[in-house]
């Protein structure tokens, strides 16, 4: 996905993120439209750095792409000793509660606490699932669990083939067993990811694994008369 990504311009090959606006303990970074792991990699050791100076760094970043397992950030960190977190928004897949379409992603959250050699790690998606697992239900011929996923009249579905067209329900599942938490956990990472940032944000953002986000741009870019860049 990365590479095809890089192939078809949607994201840059070649650069460094900026850092746009920072003080002793937070940072605002622009990744510049490159991979995700490089943003993503550049924010946490600049959130590491200003957590080692002043004791607390929380960064966001804008201008970025699909970035990996959020675990991997948060393990940076408490590989220093510190207490590491990491979010991201991320392409529209779940359904809030009581509603039809999605609007929000998967949205993982994670910690991880240093504790000797083997750190606390907690890295969970706020929908019930990760679309990959309804893949490897589809793939295999196999029903999906009650609670995964909704149908496009967002009525829960077994049918793994209906999952598969990305609607996902929140972190509970339905109403009835709390669903609406694992929604309002996804608005907390859309709030700190999206519009702390200045990023884009739910539907806003290009959906999975498509490549058409710079057909997009340019053509909102020659209507506003801008340079596309500005668009992201």
């Amino acid at each position: 996905m990365y590479i095809k990504d890089v192939e078809t311009d949607v994201t840059a090959a070649t650069g460094n993120p900026v850092i746009l606006k920072e003080g002793p303990s937070t940072g605002l970074v622009d990744g510049q439209n490159l991979l995700g792991p490089v943003v993503g990699k550049f924010a946490m050791q600049l959130a590491i750095d200003k957590a080692k100076q002043s004791g607390v760094g929380w960064v966001v970043a804008n201008n970025s792409n699909h970035f990996g397992i959020a675990g991997w950030y948060a393990m940076e960190a408490s590989s220093e000793g510190l207490l590491g977190m990491a979010f991201t928004n991320a392409s529209p897949l779940l359904v809030p509660t009581r509603a039809v379409n999605p609007a929000l992603g998967t949205n993982p959250i994670s910690l991880a606490a240093p504790n000797g050699q083997e750190p606390f790690v907690l890295d969970m998606a706020t929908s019930a699932v990760a679309l990959g697992k309804v893949e490897i239900q589809h793939r295999r011929g196999e029903p999906l669990p009650p609670g995964w996923a909704l149908d496009a009249q967002g009525r829960g579905t077994t049918d793994a083939a209906v999952g598969m067209q990305g609607r996902l329900f929140p972190l509970g599942g339905p109403e009835e067993t709390s669903g609406y938490k694992g929604y309002g956990l996804a608005c907390l990472v859309e709030i700190f990811c999206g519009l702390l940032s200045d990023a884009n944000w739910g539907q806003h953002i290009r959906k999975w694994k498509t490549h058409e986000r710079k057909a997009n741009l340019n053509n909102v870019a020659k209507q506003l008369d801008v340079d596309p860049m500005k668009c992201v």
